[in-house]
């Protein structure tokens, strides 16, 4: 079943879950430092989503399947993890690492769901390109969005932007709808041909979060079945919003502050 929001009380606790979902990622800025472990991040945010927010953290014993559920409440994927990097003890920040911070709050039965990328100190000339160009591709894709496109549309901006730049996209991962659940139809692939696809819908929300590698696209995943990286080693990157389709574009549910969109 395709996430369609069906009215203003639905679309208003959808606004209201991706502000706040945004919120935390405006917050946890300062606390990104040399020397800091992941999981001290993941504390803080925790404590900020539950008792500042009163909200629930999605990923906090989320299960996708078989395996063992996700044990933290945010992810934390750093250089060359892809995504879905589990905070811990052991992983301490150190200067000219990248991390992205992946966060999804529960508020009102919605879900908002949204990641940014940090920088620890100076980061490379390469990182900081690839930074800058996987933000671009999320840009990309979302400017193609609007009610009477194409569901690929979304995927050919960002690969053709990433290719372009001598990137590579990662295609085992994608975006997803998103509203009362976590994950849902459609599956939004980062790779792709225009005009093909379903027709994107007024009302529909789903997420755009392309994972764009420095090196080869390929990636494997660890045994704890959970963190994804690149084969190669080499470093990946990722920003992701929640979209609500509208008549002539896309509502960005889960825009920063610092963020400007038409």
């Amino acid at each position: 079943m395709v996430a369609r929001l069906t009215n203003e009380d639905e679309i208003g606790k959808m606004r209201n879950a991706g502000a706040l979902a945004a919120s935390v990622l405006e917050m946890i800025g300062e606390h990104v430092e040399v020397g800091v472990t992941t999981d001290k991040l993941n504390e803080v945010c925790h404590r900020f989503i539950v008792n500042e927010l009163d909200c629930i953290p999605a990923p906090l014993n989320y299960s996708n399947g078989p395996g063992p559920a996700f044990p933290k409440s945010i992810c934390t994927s750093v250089n060359h993890v892809v995504c879905h990097g589990i905070p811990s003890d052991r992983k301490t920040l150190k200067s000219g690492d990248c991390l992205n911070i992946d966060v999804t709050v529960i508020k009102d039965g919605f879900h908002g769901d949204t990641s940014k990328m940090f920088c620890v100190g100076k980061p490379s000339v390469l990182a900081q390109r690839l930074i800058r160009v996987t933000q671009e591709c999320l840009y990309k894709g979302i400017e193609v969005v609007r009610a009477g496109a194409r569901l690929g549309d979304i995927g050919h901006a960002i690969q053709q932007h990433a290719e372009a730049n001598r990137f590579s996209v990662v295609r085992e991962f994608c975006g997803h709808g998103i509203g009362r659940q976590f994950h849902d139809e459609p599956q939004v692939l980062h790779y792709g041909r225009a005009n093909t696809g379903i027709t994107l819908e007024e009302g529909m929300t789903f997420t755009i979060e392309p994972m764009i590698n420095a090196g080869k696209r390929f990636v494997k995943i660890l045994p704890d079945q959970w963190t994804v990286v690149t084969k190669d080693h080499k470093l990946s990157a990722q920003w992701e919003h929640t979209l609500l389709v509208t008549a002539t574009g896309a509502e960005v549910l889960t825009r920063r502050s610092e963020e400007s969109f038409a």
